[in-house]
Formats: C-alpha cells, structure tokens, sequence
C-alpha cells in the first residue's frame, strides 16, 4: 500500500535521505525508528507528499502526489497546525467536504467522543491546548476512513486515555486492513502491535526487522540499541 523505491532527498549537499526503500502492505504495522537527525521526518513528509525527491513514492499504486492517492492516505503530524478560528466541529466538516463525504457525522462523534472532544466541539482551534489540537488532527486524519496511515511521533502530547484510545485505533485499523507507518521515540508504545521495523541512521535503512526474527525473550528496544549504540551496522538488503 506504501511503497517507497530508491528514494533520495537532498538539501543543497546535505543528504537527509540516502537511496530508501521501504514498503507498507494492508494490514501491517510498521515502525520508524532512528536517533534525531536520521532522517525520518523527511522520509515521513516525502511519503505524504510534502517533499520533493528523487525516486518513487506510491500509495495504492498511485504517486504519491496524486489525487487518488492523498484519498487513500491519512497523515497526523507531529505538531498539529489547526485552523485558528475553526471550532474543532468545523475542522471535521472542512474535511468531510474537502473529501466529498456522505453520512461522515455519525463517525465524526464517535471520533470525538474517542477522544472526550465532544464536550469541545465549538471550541476554536486557538482555544486548544496542544494535547487537544494533536486529538483533533487524529480525528481529521481518519474520518475520511484512510487505507494508509503515516503518525509522525502520535503519542507526544496525548494524555493516557488519547494514548490508549489511540493505540486501540490503531489495532482496530490494523485489523481492518490499513496499512500503518508509525515514526516515534517511544519504543516501548509500538511492542505490542509491530509487524516490521526499519531502523534509520545517517540518512540510510541501516536494519529490517521483522517480529518473528526476535529471538526468544528479545525486544524491539534490544534491536534499536544493538543497532545504534552497538557495531557499526551494516545497511540492510532490500527486496
């Protein structure tokens, strides 16, 4: 569904992305991984279409600049960047209409009342603390029912029922079939889901792991520290 072929991205000499290729199938979650500096957020906005690069970007098959394919992908960004003088029920409705949706209000509560927004919802999006603004992009970001999903650090500033609501969303859109790209430091947040981790250092994939490489009793965090703090990696082969 996400798929990334020998992508590069330059800024003047600097090299932020070297040559990546990663892929995201229906119903996989994968985990970006990396010290700051790796080059994940350029790779994120890349995939969403934010980014000019060299090489190819599809979502659904489509380049990833397409109409067709923004339809298909969802992005929640780090930071949230709302609409100041929109309430956070007009914020859903630009959406609902940006996308030319039908019936979209019923799953508009049930995303607000997920996120205990629907006590908010003539609030405007200056009135917000950034907690609130990043639930609010969450629910922007899948009311349109996306069949990819790219969080750019998701958990930073949610309180502990956004996370596990989140986190429950997460599994549930996973089940359902949607392809998940999840860039985050909280390792210990993506243990129990992932399906596939590409661990970055340097601009390059310098590891791809998958579950069920772990040896017995082993954790994703004893990967990414082998990886970045142990020998120097060795780039991984791609497919």
């Amino acid at each position: 569904m996400i798929d990334v072929r020998n992508m590069t991205k330059k800024y003047g000499k600097l090299t932020a992305n070297d040559n990546l290729s990663l892929a995201v199938g229906g119903g996989e979650l994968a985990v970006l991984l990396g010290p700051n500096g790796a080059g994940k957020s350029t790779l994120i906005k890349s995939v969403c279409g934010l980014l000019r690069f060299e090489g190819s970007i599809t979502i659904g098959g489509y380049e990833n600049h397409s109409t067709e394919a923004k339809r298909l992908l969802g992005y929640i960004p780090e930071f949230p960047v709302l609409y100041p003088m929109l309430t956070v029920y007009e914020h859903l409705e630009f959406i609902a209409r940006a996308y030319r949706l039908e019936a979209w209000e019923d799953r508009a509560e049930d995303l607000l009342r997920r996120f205990e927004l629907d006590d908010k919802k003539t609030k405007l999006g200056k009135e917000l603390s950034k907690g609130m603004q990043q639930k609010v992009s969450v629910c922007c970001a899948l009311l349109p029912c996306p069949r990819a999903v790219v969080f750019d650090e998701p958990l930073v500033g949610l309180d502990p029922h956004g996370i596990r609501e989140l986190k429950i969303l997460m599994s549930k859109l996973r089940e359902e079939g949607c392809a998940l790209l999840v860039s985050t430091h909280i390792i210990e947040s993506m243990e129990d889901n992932w399906d596939v981790t590409y661990i970055m250092m340097k601009g390059k994939i310098v590891r791809v792991c998958r579950r069920e490489e772990l040896h017995e009793g082993q954790s994703l965090e004893d990967v990414y520290f082998d990886i970045t703090e142990g020998h120097a990696p060795e780039e991984y082969p791609h497919e």
